[in-house]
């Protein structure tokens, strides 16, 4: 088995439960452990515990959101954890979406991807030792970090939209992709080389999709789970991940999940949507899992991460972590 990472859905917010997947993930030779933020805890303080919990495995932030942050909030954090971390650190970045940023940190979305360009040459900067480069007009003295220089420190970028892909293709050093369908894995790679090319043809970033997971030994129950987690994302987190993914190819799937799922929490993907199970998702009984992450590492993912449900009891936590383990 290739490289791999684990992380955990935003609704997931027992401390204690994250904790025990990161050190899990330590102890058993995982590449990776990814936090995304959402709307719970701060996942630079839960990164910095699970540093100083762990010893290998890789720790990094999957994602932040451009907007909840300054640049140099986020240098900061990424320069702390880089340090606690003894350079085990990767900060994840991505536009999040207007409902998060405007809805919980009151700042206006618009024009993510010039956010998300400015942001990561700024973090760089900081990262480096320099002075920020300020917006044109600002006035203001640049400032810079009172820290060692961590220009190590990887920069991640999720996006799924074209544009969103050739940047981190130009700027980038990996591409986090959440819920974008394995078969299209080589449209990104396009995307990603289009990007590395107004950049003079720099290498490609790491390609680490994150997909949902769901394990069980028995496989009607693996397959409620994945249901479970397409019916979410298609039905209850607005109109982004339907749009993009009809885009991507799978409209008329799309539309069945869509029809299906009338009443809340129906959580059914019928016949006609099957395909997103396998597009999307790594699912299934442990060998039949297993079968699937193979799959995206020969779809060019040179680090998938894992992204498990919440609420998992700990015998579920330690059969997904057993499952995947090198």
């Amino acid at each position: 088995m290739g490289p791999v990472g684990l992380s955990l859905m935003p609704l997931e917010n027992r401390r204690e439960t994250l904790l025990r997947v990161a050190t899990g993930a330590d102890r058993l030779g995982y590449d990776a452990f990814f936090l995304p933020e959402a709307w719970a805890h701060d996942t630079t303080v839960l990164l910095a515990e699970a540093a100083v919990r762990t010893e290998r495995t890789r720790l990094g932030t999957g994602i932040l959101g451009v907007w909840g942050r300054s640049a140099a909030q986020l240098a900061m954090a990424a320069a702390s954890l880089h340090d606690v971390s003894g350079g085990r650190f990767t900060l994840g970045l991505g536009a999040s979406t207007a409902q998060l940023t405007e809805g919980l940190h009151d700042v206006r979305f618009g024009a993510p991807t010039d956010r998300m360009r400015r942001v990561v040459a700024q973090v760089r900067a900081l990262l480096a030792g320099e002075r920020i480069p300020l917006s044109a007009g600002n006035g203001a003295r640049p400032l810079k970090l009172n820290l060692p220089p961590a220009a190590g420190v990887p920069i991640y970028l999720a996006g799924l939209a074209s544009e969103s892909i050739r940047l981190a293709g130009e700027v980038a050093d990996g591409w986090m992709p959440f819920l974008f369908p394995r078969s299209r894995m080589a449209d990104g790679v396009a995307l990603l080389r289009e990007g590395a090319a107004r950049a003079g043809g720099r290498p490609l970033p790491v390609i680490c999709p994150c997909m949902p997971t769901v394990v069980a030994r028995d496989a009607d129950e693996a397959r409620r789970g994945a249901a479970w987690f397409v019916a979410f994302y298609l039905t209850s987190m607005g109109p982004f991940y339907p749009r993009t993914i009809s885009r991507l190819g799978f409209a008329r799937e799309v539309q069945a999940v869509l029809e299906a799922n009338t009443t809340r929490g129906a959580a059914v993907v019928p016949p006609a949507a099957e395909a997103l199970l396998d597009e999307l998702l790594v699912w299934g009984t442990p060998d039949a899992a297993r079968a699937r992450l193979a799959g995206w590492h020969e779809a060019d993912a040179a680090l998938p991460i894992l992204l498990l449900p919440p609420g998992l009891a700990p015998a579920q936590i330690d059969l997904a972590l057993e499952t995947f383990s090198a």
